[in-house]
């Protein structure tokens, strides 16, 4: 079992690993947007009844490269095309962000642009280094989205904590005057870097917060419930999870110096979010994983509200 261990915890990967097309040489969000395939534009039309009859007050989004309908939305929403949404990510070129991928998801409903920050951080003895995800919708569901992942460089853990003292992710007013976009820029800079200030004194929180075995146990039995009427296959997968979870608090390499305590329990649950093979993978699980990783991951969000409470 041990050899099995070792082997998961060195084959971790990025959570957005395989998404996307690499554009790190990139000048531009235009032509990191090209060579994403994503520089294709949004046109809307009314929308009909089986009969022929124009439906009022909605307009189906469609994208002309091959005619895909990727929302229904009211005849108000305003189309902000990926050459605009992403326009104002270029001025923080210059203060050293640099573009690694870009890509879609949902087959185009969402199309977004990651960006590494140029500055590491060491927290807590480790270095960290903080991504950012920027995001656009084309089937309504919302606005122009700036997302902040921390990485821990040793394993690849996201450490997207959802703290109650600095926000994560952001959305921007996007307009086209340069002046806005100019001052979207420094706010994003500013709103990252308060973030990260401030999980580094979390972290520092938690490193101090000791529990015992018992509680690991007790919060790993919270977080992957089981059901009063599971099946017996359903009792083995869950408890499968759970061993699986509790591996990676005792058995991570990178965690053995770390004293027992909230800080290695939760890179754990992080661990196993970010990186545990599911039971059953779909089609679309690396999309749904880049997913949490933008907009926040329910398991470590709920790992961090139990540890907070203690």
């Amino acid at each position: 079992m041990a050899a099995n261990v070792e082997t998961m915890f060195y084959t971790r990967e990025k959570p957005w690993h395989g998404l996307g097309i690499r554009v790190a040489e990139a000048p531009s969000s235009e032509e990191a947007l090209r060579l994403a395939g994503l520089d294709w534009q949004v046109k809307q039309e009314p929308v009909y009844t089986d009969t022929g009859e124009a439906i009022p007050g909605y307009k189906a989004n469609i994208r002309d490269r091959d005619r895909r309908v990727l929302g229904v939305v009211t005849d108000r929403y305003k189309i902000i095309q990926n050459k605009e949404a992403f326009a104002f990510t270029d001025a923080l070129l210059g203060k050293g962000v640099r573009y690694e991928t870009a890509g879609s998801l949902q087959g185009g409903r969402r199309v977004w642009l990651l960006a590494r920050l140029p500055k590491e951080y060491i927290i807590s003895g480790e270095q960290v280094s903080p991504y950012l995800v920027f995001s656009n919708t084309h089937d309504g569901s919302g606005a122009v989205k700036v997302a902040l992942t921390p990485v821990r460089v040793v394993c690849c853990n996201t450490l997207n904590l959802a703290l109650d003292t600095a926000k994560r992710s952001w959305s921007m007013i996007h307009t086209g005057n340069i002046r806005d976009k100019l001052q979207e820029a420094e706010d994003t800079l500013f709103m990252a870097e308060a973030y990260m200030m401030q999980l580094g004194k979390e972290f520092g929180n938690l490193q101090r917060q000791k529990i015992t075995d018992r509680q690991v146990a007790e919060y790993i039995e919270m977080l992957l419930p089981l059901e009063k009427d599971a099946t017996a296959i359903q009792n083995k997968n869950i408890t499968k999870l759970r061993e699986d979870m509790a591996h990676r608090y005792y058995d991570a390499p990178d965690l053995q110096g770390t004293g027992k305590n909230a800080y290695r329990f939760l890179n754990a649950v992080s661990d196993f979010a970010t990186h545990a093979k599911p039971l059953r993978r779909t089609a679309n699980h690396k999309e749904n994983l880049f997913m949490r990783t933008m907009d926040g991951n329910p398991l470590i969000d709920k790992a961090y509200q139990l540890v907070k409470a203690a």
